[in-house]
This record gives C-alpha cells, sequence and structure tokens, in this order.
C-alpha cells in the first residue's frame, strides 16, 4: 500500500508544476534600443518576441550603412513597444548573411515569427523603412 501512497504524491507533484504558471524567459529586447546580433545569438534572439523585428544588415566599410544607422536608432525609438530593431554586422557573420543570400549592403530584413517576411535593400531613408516596418504591425 506504500507504493500507492508513493504513487499519489508523484501525481501531486506533477499536477501542482502543471498548474503553476512558467516562469517568464528572460528577453534580449529592450524597447527602443538596436539589439546586435550574431551569428551565434541570431536565431535565439529572434525566437525570443512576437513583434516583428527589423534587421539592419551591415558593414562598417559602407557609407550608406553608416548614413543609416541614425535612422534605425531613431525608429527603434519611435516604435518602441510595436516592432524591434537590430544589426548585424555582415563582415563579422558571414553565415547569417549568407543564409539570407545578403549580397548587398545595406540591406534590411523584416523577421516576424522568426522568419524572414519583407525586405529592402539601400539607402531608403527613414520613409523607405518606416514603410517596411509597418506592414508588419
Amino acid at each position: 500500500m506504500s507504493s500507492d501512497s508513493e504513487l499519489e504524491r508523484i501525481k501531486q507533484e506533477m499536477l501542482k508544476r502543471m498548474m503553476t504558471p512558467d516562469a517568464p524567459k528572460p528577453s534580449f529586447w529592450r524597447d527602443g534600443q538596436v539589439m546586435t546580433l550574431t551569428d551565434a545569438n541570431f536565431h535565439t534572439v529572434l525566437g525570443q518576441t512576437d513583434k516583428p523585428v527589423l534587421v539592419d544588415f551591415w558593414a562598417e566599410w559602407c557609407g550608406p550603412c553608416k548614413m543609416m544607422g541614425p535612422i534605425v536608432n531613431q525608429m527603434a525609438v519611435e516604435y518602441a513597444g510595436s516592432a524591434h530593431f537590430a544589426k548585424l554586422n555582415t563582415d563579422q557573420n558571414r553565415g547569417t548573411a549568407s543564409q539570407f543570400k545578403v549580397m548587398s549592403i545595406p540591406n534590411f530584413i523584416v523577421f516576424k515569427d522568426g522568419k524572414p517576411v519583407g525586405q529592402t535593400l539601400g539607402a531608403v531613408g527613414r520613409q523607405g523603412l518606416a514603410s517596411l516596418i509597418e506592414r508588419y504591425l
């Protein structure tokens, strides 16, 4: 009969665990800030949100990329709470750039639920990026 009480104890513990809400996962995202992505963290970080994420694929030597950088930073603040913004240096993270066939920069890809859903290429200005991200809000 002691095995019945042990079985009952195990059932009660399992029921208690199932009824307790899961602890929230730590979030990589900070509203209003641009996240730096790498080959190592790309898929993990994108999987941590249900909001659209605009990723700026760029490189240090790229003049148009440098021109778009402040615009991306400003938009991260403006869209805080509704979208996330991130940057990935293509020279330092060739695997991810290759995976998404990034051949020219600046290249902006919007991800939703970890999958690419929209893209624009070049120094498109604030209006071009706003037009892209707003389709997925």
